[in-house]
């Protein structure tokens, strides 16, 4: 009945072939007179889903995490992870061949500087890393007395005899219905911020600024659209963009010649050498680009500007069209997911559904509403213990039967043309314990406090963070992750600059999307997550002696009613959850046409009432 088309449930690979691989590097290495290596898991664009011909990481190591690290030395190896994939990387890594360590605090460069001894020589691929990354790798050698070498070609792909080749995913228009404004518009935005920061060119190395600004879209990686390739903007003619050619129709090459001259991928190097020779400025992104675009511009002679992307910022602000077909995605996508909470309330307490099962149902769903594109990321679905586990992707070896009295963590998201949507409910099957329901009020509570709150036009995402976690820690208790990311139009399902979390310092604006999704994951028994997307906007307060923000939900789809506990939330809270039911109700209810999914729908957000 339900399949997935999108995802796939197969193992990484373990064992033999990873322990064989660590020893065929480790050769390589001394081949080159090389006593350690860094193996980051990125492409050349920081990406966070990347080709297979750039999984590294995953191929070396096991860990198939969005972010991480490794440093193979000739005696010592360590996989470097956050707060997200703590678990995961200790299931998936070897660890009597890697230590896990830290990616954040200490950082991977605390461990390589008690680790490297006095004239090792430490080699890392400058197409991989940024040039701060590079320079604190260099520091991290320098404190050692090592020395870090810049590569030519990367030995891990030396050894990798079965790499597949890159992508050659089609490229298609991103259409003005969807776009909101024209690739010339978007040009003299981007001119006019390169006017401010007084350079001559403006490199784009990140593939999903070069898809806003030139409306296009592509499919050379899994879950976002993006057409891996390069811009570089001069302050004066055409811009040039760089991809490869056999991605491209008559019709996707005519749309690009209209604003652009159209290079092959390789002419990267060869135009930034010419422009730098005479001497320009150019504008490197930070968090994207290349410590060897960096390298090429100085030893050209030309001036390497680093700071952020400008195209980032006018990306993340989305335009009137953008937002109105995100409000449209979100709607559509609503009818999916009130089917799929009504199938899982019939079934799974039956005792007969999987995991998988569950992740299969939810995207056929959104299939059979005829405009999903792809899936957002992979749907996280866990229970029971698996649902502690913060990014787990369900595998046929971890699939899990659900079982009266788990919680059903479910993160899912998705790809329509004209809005991306990512939505993270948990679930009760059967009875809750008083400790699940407690937890899920805590965390529905710091929810309700982010959806509800008016801020100041300039606020930070750190600023906010806080209302969030505020009544999980008066119990003691955290989440090792951001409160919110960025959400892109039919790009990225995490976008920057703009996020919710500690680290959080751009200013949020109108027209921003962001995630509002606190949690609280117990080891070993459970995990709770509440997801919707917010829209920032105006807020209208009266006798207000500044401009102020608030959020407007996007999502619509139940919380679950049976976890809250009812005696532990305010009357604020409460008008919340009834508000919101009672709009999930209203915009919903008409677009289902099946009786059953009616019925539950009008079950799921009856009001609560709070016992006198």
């Amino acid at each position: 009945m339900f399949e997935a088309h999108f995802q796939t449930f197969e193992e990484p690979e373990s064992g033999v072939a990873l322990t064989a691989r660590l020893a065929a590097f480790r050769e390589e290495l001394l081949r080159r007179k090389l006593t350690g290596f860094v193996i980051p898991r990125a492409d050349q664009q920081q990406n966070e889903y990347v080709p297979p011909s750039d999984e590294r990481l995953a191929w070396l190591t096991g860990f198939t995490g969005s972010a991480g690290m490794a440093v193979v030395l000739l005696q010592e190896a360590a996989v470097f992870v956050d707060g997200r994939y703590t678990l995961q990387a200790a299931k998936q890594v070897d660890v009597n061949a890697w230590s896990i360590q830290s990616l954040v605090e200490p950082p991977p460069e605390s461990w390589l500087a008690d680790q490297l001894k006095p004239e090792d020589r430490l080699g890392f691929d400058p197409w991989l890393h940024t040039s701060a990354a590079a320079e604190r790798l260099a520091a991290a050698c320098a404190k050692a007395g090592a020395e870090l070498v810049a590569v030519d070609s990367n030995p891990l792909d030396q050894v990798w005899t079965e790499r597949p080749a890159p992508p050659l995913g089609a490229v298609s228009i991103h259409g003005l219905e969807f776009a909101g404004v024209s690739e010339a518009d978007k040009l003299a935005q981007i001119r006019a911020e390169m006017e401010r920061l007084r350079v001559d060119a403006l490199v784009l190395s990140d593939s999903h600024a070069v898809a806003w600004t030139f409306n296009i879209r592509g499919a050379d990686v899994s879950h976002t659209p993006l057409p891996l390739s390069y811009a570089l903007v001069p302050k004066h003619g055409r811009p040039q963009v760089f991809i490869d050619h056999r991605k491209l129709s008559n019709s996707a090459r005519n749309h690009l010649e209209v604003s652009a001259d159209v290079q092959e991928s390789d002419a990267l190097t060869s135009a930034l050498s010419d422009l730098a020779a005479s001497g320009a400025s150019i504008a490197l992104d930070n968090a994207t680009a290349a410590d060897a675009l960096s390298r090429l511009i100085t030893a050209a002679g030309g001036k390497p500007v680093r700071g952020a992307d400008p195209v980032a910022l006018l990306k993340a602000v989305k335009n009137p069209v953008e937002i109105k077909g995100t409000q449209t995605a979100h709607r559509r996508d609503a009818v999916a997911l009130a089917r799929f909470l009504a199938w899982i309330d019939r079934e799974a307490p039956k005792g007969k559904l999987t995991e998988i099962d569950t992740v299969e149902a939810l995207e056929t769903f959104r299939r059979q509403t005829g405009a999903l594109k792809d899936v957002s990321f992979p749907t996280i679905a866990g229970t029971g213990p698996n649902g502690a586990i913060v990014h787990y992707r369900v595998t046929r070896k971890t699939n899990r039967r659900i079982a009266p009295g788990d919680l059903l963590l479910i993160d899912s998201g998705a790809q329509y043309e004209d809005g991306t949507t990512d939505v993270t409910r948990t679930i009760a099957i059967g009875e809750p314990t008083d400790e699940m329901r407690d937890r899920f009020t805590r965390v529905l509570r710091g929810h309700i406090a982010i959806a509800r709150a008016a801020f100041p036009d300039g606020t930070t995402g750190a600023q906010l963070d806080t209302l969030a976690r505020q009544f999980l820690w008066h119990a003691g208790l955290d989440f090792a992750h951001g409160t919110g990311h960025g959400v892109g139009s039919y790009l990225s399902v995490h976008e920057g600059p703009a996020r919710i979390s500690k680290l959080g310092t751009t200013p949020l604006k109108r027209g921003m999307i962001l995630s509002n999704e606190p949690g609280y994951y117990k080891t070993d028994g459970f995990g709770i997550r509440i997801e919707n997307l917010e829209l920032v906007v105006e807020a209208h307060i009266e006798g207000a002696e500044q401009p102020m923000n608030e959020f407007e939900t996007l999502t619509l789809a139940p919380i679950d009613r049976r976890l809250i506990n009812v005696h532990r939330i305010s009357k604020r809270e409460l008008k919340w959850i009834n508000d919101y039911h009672a709009r999930v109700r209203r915009e919903v209810m008409p677009l289902l046409d099946d009786e059953a999914t009616r019925v539950w729908l009008e079950a799921a957000t009856e009001p609560l009432v709070q016992p006198q």
